[in-house]
């Protein structure tokens, strides 16, 4: 679980009660707070290095310039390593097989911006931000092409990139801290944004 219980926002994993969400479950002990915590849905995403250690990013479909690693949501029953691998095949067209998990990390957490919630609120969907789980794999050699052109679709396109060369300015304002950190943590690179970028 990354922060703390005094934080205004509080990433925490298991069962929420329906009264505001009180308090959490977490495996087999119950925590207490004095007011409501955030929901977050568990969420994966995907550190894909080629050969020459070039990230994969891909950009979303109907939105230029908007860059991302794939990611997805957990179905109920997965963990996260079978969330992945569906993910991946979901978005992008590769089979477990063709790709190496080298390292896993957790409790990376953002919240959705106030329009999105509005929207959520609407479906009677009940969270309020994710929480992610990335994971860094490594393409195997003879593996298939990355295919985008899936069905739903939801990427236009695709591109590597060195990781000290990802540029904040792709992602909406919600999701840079996450993007900072994640880079920071599984390859030692401080991002900023730069100028004249933008997700549009």
């Amino acid at each position: 679980m990354r922060g703390s219980i005094g934080s205004d926002s509080i990433c925490v994993k298991g069962s929420f009660g329906a009264s505001g969400s009180q308090f959490a479950v977490v495996g087999s002990e119950t925590i207490r707070f004095s007011g409501p915590v955030q929901l977050y849905r568990p969420n994966v995403a995907l550190l894909l290095l080629n050969s020459q250690d070039e990230l994969l990013i891909c950009e979303r479909l109907e939105r230029e310039g908007a860059w991302q690693f794939p990611q997805g949501g957990m179905d109920e029953g997965e963990s996260p390593l079978e969330a992945l691998h569906r993910e991946v095949e979901e978005e992008i067209g590769l089979p477990p097989s063709s790709y190496e998990v080298l390292e896993s990390r957790d409790g990376y957490c953002y919240l959705f911006p106030p329009e999105i919630r509005q929207r959520n609120k609407r479906k009677k969907a009940k969270f309020d931000g994710q929480e992610q789980t990335y994971f860094l794999c490594r393409l195997k050699e003879g593996a298939p092409p990355i295919k985008v052109e899936q069905n739903p679709r939801e990427f236009s396109s695709h591109t590597w990139v060195e990781p000290s060369l990802f540029d904040l300015a792709w992602l909406p304002p919600f999701k840079r801290s996450v993007y900072r950190e994640v880079l920071r943590d599984f390859f030692g690179v401080e991002l900023q944004a730069r100028e004249g970028s933008s997700t549009g």
